[in-house]
């Protein structure tokens, strides 16, 4: 899943960027409020950590800013400020959770995860698709009760087709999905990373068409109509 960390404090923002790649999330990462602005109108994220402190353009007007122009994804609010009158202002401007510096990071991570489950509500625990089995929870791929080892991207891709099992997407859209601003590949590397995914599944027993070409649109799941 991908997230948009805007933080101005460099040192910071980098380390809850690594911390938050450890967990296996996509981070881009934006160090004043206009720059933040642009990245959530070009690119889709999961879910905003958003500084209330920012140059250019501040936590609160870019938050009230995104809700306005009907953006859903969680905001979770980030500051310095510890007071009632500071919470009030985020949450009434539209974020989802506050949390104060300095924070601790495991609870941190378990808020985002608490936010991020709120979008996916309706799906089960176990992404499914036939008898392939995704474990988020623990990054596990089965097929047929046998353990695949994939790359990390190819997780991400399978994790974005079973989450969106019945959408097609193109390569300049798995791009946007799955890397990160400061990280991007030709499509031709999306190319190789769903012809490698194609056969391990191959090996794994699916048919070769799991993952399937729509031509002039994209790549999705096998549909059986």
């Amino acid at each position: 899943m991908k997230i948009l960390l805007i933080e101005d404090e460099y040192r910071i923002a980098e380390a809850l960027a690594e911390a938050l790649r450890d967990q296996h999330y996509i981070v881009d990462i934006a160090h004043d409020g206009q720059v933040g602005w642009d990245f959530a109108k070009a690119f889709p994220y999961d879910l905003i950590l958003l500084d209330l402190m920012l140059p250019k353009l501040d936590g609160i007007t870019l938050c009230q800013q995104l809700r306005r122009q009907g953006y859903a994804m969680p905001i979770l609010m980030l500051t310095a400020k510890d007071t009632s009158t500071d919470k009030v202002m985020g949450l009434d401007a539209g974020a989802d959770d506050y949390v104060v510096k300095p924070f601790d990071l495991q609870e941190l991570m378990a808020r985002i995860r608490a936010l991020l489950r709120r979008g996916i509500a309706i799906l089960p625990p176990i992404l499914e698709w036939e008898n392939l089995r995704l474990d988020p929870s623990t990054c596990e791929v089965t097929y047929k009760g046998q353990q695949m080892h994939i790359t990390p991207k190819e997780y991400k891709i399978l994790e974005l087709f079973l989450r969106n099992s019945h959408q097609v997407f193109n390569r300049h859209e798995i791009l946007k999905h799955l890397w990160s601003f400061d990280e991007p590949p030709g499509e031709e590397t999306v190319k190789v990373h769903i012809r490698s995914l194609r056969q391990k599944l191959k090996v794994a027993g699916a048919n070769v068409d799991f993952i399937e070409t729509v031509y002039g649109l994209g790549y999705r799941l096998k549909q059986n109509f």
